[in-house]
């Protein structure tokens, strides 16, 4: 028996697609003699992969049904009836619409989470006879929402501060007393962003009493799967920027500019069975090891075109 290799290749070099776009390609063999096959079948798949986290398996049972994997594309092209490849190069062209037509009726964009993942990919499979086993090869591709324009209500600015009063009614009694004096104000430059622009804001250190030993900006994937019943909400990080390493020069205005990690993440979605959110954590250390936080919840969209630059002041 000769060799036989074989690969998926998308027109598209980016294999970026919306819904309702054609998937064009071929799948190329390479053949080092006659080969007999018993059948060439491609395979087209998304779905929607959820898992409930270690703490929550158990408690209930209605999770079981929520979980279950959600199909939002299943289709099938016959490449080839059973037959033989020639020996040398060959190739089968394939046209395949990206439609979802069962519920929920829209094609999710692509992500990588820990508990929720959105995948598309191309099988093909080239059976063998009994004695044979059958080949497979895999080619994922990426699906994106079509750019919308965002709404002006997404280009206010949000303001913060953080001050012992403002983190008194989080903490205990032992805090209040041990926590220095300190006062850091600063914005964000919206409360709705891009997922192909950076986050940014500014922040600045007004007077503290205590030494800063760093300044930190973490962006968090927050994932809930579950039903009416019950759910299953984590939060996990996707990365940390560090903003400001050592003391910080009182009034002295620091940059926010957090770039988005592709495929970590995706537009804010909420759906019946599984929600993708997004928050930021804003985490200042002082020199005591003591840490003070500032949580904002964000929205993430696909906009068309570039963001203005300008920043829009907004009062409290």
């Amino acid at each position: 028996m000769g060799s036989l290799l074989f690969d998926i290749k998308l027109k598209r070099e980016n294999k970026v697609y919306h819904e309702n776009d054609m998937l064009l390609g071929c799948v190329q063999f390479q053949c080092s003699q006659e080969t007999k096959h018993e059948g060439i079948i491609l395979y087209l798949e998304g779905i929607v992969n959820l898992q409930l986290s270690a703490k929550t398996v158990g408690l209930f049972d209605a999770f079981y049904n929520s979980v279950k994997p959600i199909n939002l594309l299943q289709n099938s092209l016959e490449l080839s009836a059973p037959g033989k490849l020639s020996a040398g190069r060959s190739e089968f062209h394939f046209e395949l619409p990206l439609v979802c037509k069962k519920e929920p009726r829209i094609l999710y964009e692509t992500y990588h989470g820990v508990f929720i993942n959105v995948n598309y990919q191309l099988t093909c499979t080239v059976k063998r006879n009994f004695l044979g086993k059958s080949m497979t090869r895999t080619q994922q591709f990426c699906v994106q929402y079509k750019p919308l324009a965002l709404g002006e209500d997404s280009k206010k600015v949000v303001p913060f501060s953080l001050s012992p009063d403002s983190l008194q009614k989080n903490a205990s009694a032992k805090e209040r007393l041990s926590m220095p004096r300190f006062l850091i104000t600063g914005r964000l430059d919206r409360s709705e962003f891009c997922v192909t622009t950076a986050i940014t804001g500014s922040i600045t250190v007004q007077h503290t009493e205590a030494a800063i030993k760093s300044i930190e900006m973490q962006l968090v994937r927050v994932e809930t799967c579950g039903c009416d019943e019950g759910y299953s909400k984590d939060a996990t990080e996707i990365q940390t920027i560090q903003i400001a390493d050592g003391n910080v020069l009182p009034k002295l205005e620091l940059p926010i500019h957090l770039v988005l990690p592709r495929l970590f993440t995706c537009p804010t979605l909420l759906t019946k069975n599984f929600k993708i959110e997004f928050e930021l954590n804003l985490i200042v250390v002082f020199k005591e090891d003591y840490t003070v936080s500032e949580n904002f919840k964000i929205v993430l969209k696909r906009s068309a075109g570039p963001l203005p630059s300008k920043v829009i002041t907004a009062g409290r």
